[in-house]
């Protein structure tokens, strides 16, 4: 078994002036794998280079330990780092970005990258980390998609913030590659056929409820940019968090769990219903980015519908279950809201409670996937149901995506509404599913992932 190298990281943040734009700070010869984001509605992480990583070479530490394994990790990691942080709010000092397979006999198993450079804004405070492994030899500070190595101030022998672009906002993003969407694992015409089958399951009582996804494949001439697949659904999806980690690029509506100074929170998705015919060109979120406690909200007429409900509370019991053991207090509002994107209207509920014992914001990520959300009813059956009907490898789709820094408090969500870039950046592979109850219509399912492509088709200049 390869065993990752443990890195000796020297790590500074400084302050930096507040930009209109992150994505306007990576540099346009960065490596598109390199790149990690971490956005919200203008504010948030966005990071490149590589200074250390978790995974092996052969693209990931799979299995069930997959996360314990890459915790563990990042203990040692941090314990041996040289950390000078002015800035101290979440998201400064020493921060790894991370995702996950969704299961755990997946080739790509996922792990944690710490980038070269990071930089953060929120609150109107913004920052900028460099970080640098110690031990790395003059090629290595030469990797691909760092195209100077940070600099060192020989006055306090710790890196100097690195140069950014001098004027943020002249980024432009290039006219998308001609691209051309291939069928997945499993053509549309076909994709009612599974679901008929998933429902045939339900109705054999092998599960109450599992989620099945399919993928489409996106064919480009040149490669595609992942600067401008995050800008485009930061444009257009700002009330979700715009991610990539290692070629995984997408903008998710659900946060899996966030730790912030002892505080634990989760939002909840499930059930989903169409807006319209054109959808909207961008919609400012009328709940804050996660509640303790919801207000009524009148729209949950548009989302009324039995199966959805069913569907949303399997996946609220889920979520609420695995956080009990680590939470004091939890609250689970009665009813869901309505968060309200350009494309649908999903049922939300945000669950929170404080935390009870030392668990990590990874180890809370671990604890909860999969959920109801993602996998089904009970999870290990849906588990299987999946790996027998979808015909595919899910790879990091559906699983947790997001970063933690040094003390363990971090955010992460679902990787969901994304793409995996393919090596070369000529071809990604875009992802949709939706929950299957004993009410579903199979032709409805379709017709739902049809939706749920269309954020990353926009991502990739296809229109919606």
């Amino acid at each position: 078994m390869t065993v990752p190298v443990l890195p000796r990281l020297r790590v500074r943040t400084l302050a930096a002036p507040p930009v209109p734009d992150l994505f306007d700070l990576l540099p346009p010869d960065v490596d598109a794998a390199s790149v990690v984001s971490w956005v919200r509605e203008g504010s948030g992480l966005i990071g490149w280079g590589r200074a250390a990583s978790s995974r092996t070479a052969d693209g990931g530490r799979g299995g069930p330990d997959r996360f314990a394994t890459a915790a563990q990790w990042w203990r040692d990691v941090v314990a041996g780092a040289e950390v000078v942080d002015e800035v101290d709010l979440p998201g400064t000092g020493l921060v790894a970005f991370g995702s996950f397979a969704f299961a755990p006999g997946s080739p790509d198993g996922g792990g944690l990258v710490v980038p070269r450079v990071i930089a953060g804004q929120r609150d109107g405070k913004a920052w900028v980390t460099s970080i640098e492994d110690l031990d790395l030899s003059t090629a290595a500070d030469t990797e691909p998609g760092v195209s100077d190595p940070t600099p060192t101030d020989p006055a306090e022998g710790t890196p100097a913030a690195p140069d950014l672009p001098p004027t943020p906002g002249e980024a432009q993003s290039d006219p998308a590659p001609g691209i051309r969407l291939l069928p997945g694992a499993v053509a549309p015409p076909d994709w009612p056929r599974v679901i008929r089958a998933g429902i045939a399951r339900i109705a054999a009582g092998e599960v109450d409820k599992v989620v099945l996804a399919r993928d489409v494949v996106a064919a480009a001439d040149a490669p595609i940019e992942t600067v401008d697949v995050l800008r485009r659904l930061g444009d257009r999806y700002g009330a979700t968090w715009t991610f990539a980690v290692d070629g995984l690029v997408g903008a998710t509506p659900e946060m899996l769990v966030r730790l912030q100074h002892g505080r634990v929170r989760s939002r909840v998705l499930a059930g989903t219903v169409r807006r319209d015919r054109t959808p909207a060109p961008s919609v400012t979120e009328a709940h804050p980015e996660l509640e303790d406690a919801h207000t009524p909200d009148p729209r949950l007429r548009f989302v009324s519908d039995a199966k959805e409900l069913e569907e949303h509370q399997f996946a609220v019991r889920s979520v609420a279950e695995a956080l009990a053991p680590h939470c004091a207090a939890l609250e689970v509002p009665e009813e869901p809201f309505v968060l309200e994107l350009p494309d649908v209207y999903h049922l939300a509920t945000d669950i929170s409670g404080e935390a009870s014992d030392d668990a990590t914001s990874l180890d809370l990520a671990a604890a909860l996937h999969p959920s109801a959300a993602v996998c089904g009813t009970p999870s290990e059956a849906a588990a299987r149901v999946i790996a027998e009907l979808e015909g595919m490898d899910r790879g990091r789709y559906a699983g947790p995506v997001g970063w933690l820094d040094a003390s363990g408090d971090g955010d992460w969500g679902i990787a969901l509404r994304c793409g995996q870039l393919s090596a070369d950046a000529r071809s990604m592979r875009l992802f949709a599913g939706g929950g299957i109850v004993a009410a579903s219509d199979p032709e409805s399912e379709l017709a739902e992932t049809e939706v749920k492509l269309a954020a990353m088709r926009h991502a990739l200049g296809l229109g919606s």
